[in-house]
């Protein structure tokens, strides 16, 4: 009989055992999970460490599991992981997390400077209009849309720190891009 298959039967009845049962199943568990989520898609946050861990919690906490051998215990960890991945999906589609909504990186988005007349007219009017809302973040579109200058050189021109400026530079490009989109 295998350590593991040992500690499986005794797990219930003392916490000791628990410790040591993860400890030896550990590498395993990992392997498990890494092998889960490899066929998740891409753009999957969850690392196998942190699987491992939730479903380590579920099981530990489930006192009416009562394993028979290792491979029972591996079978139910497999399980418990993939109602974790399950439990997990269905949070981050939830309406309250942004549901179907697509992620996008601000930094990515760069507004393109307008051609047109009408188009350098709207930017400007929309401009004013940040300015008289927050004058710093105006300050900072112009100097880093129409000057051309990075965080660092914002930052110190208006005092102020590289993440204000990052900060500032991310909220107006969100704000210009919607008030944009409600003028057209």
């Amino acid at each position: 009989m295998s350590d593991i298959t040992r500690i499986v039967g005794g797990v219930g009845s003392n916490g000791q055992d628990a410790e040591q049962l993860l400890a030896m199943a550990y590498e395993e568990l990992r392997r498990l999970a890494a092998a889960k989520l490899a066929r998740e898609l891409p753009g999957q946050t969850l690392q196998p460490t942190a699987l491992v861990h939730e479903a380590w919690l579920r099981l530990s906490q489930n006192t009416r599991a009562h394993w028979q051998n290792r491979d029972q215990f591996y079978a139910m960890a497999a399980e418990t992981m993939r109602r974790v991945l399950v439990d997990r999906a269905r949070r981050r589609r939830a309406g309250k997390h942004g549901g179907e909504l697509e992620r996008v990186d601000l930094d990515a988005v760069e507004i393109a400077f307008p051609a047109d007349d009408a188009l350098v007219l709207q930017v400007h009017e929309a401009l004013q209009q940040l300015e008289t809302e927050d004058a710093e973040k105006a300050q900072v579109v112009k100097l880093r849309f129409f000057v051309g200058l990075e965080n660092a050189e914002i930052a110190t021109l208006l005092d102020i720190s590289e993440k204000t400026v990052q900060r500032h530079w991310t909220f107006a490009k969100a704000w210009l891009a919607l008030t944009l989109r409600e003028k057209d």
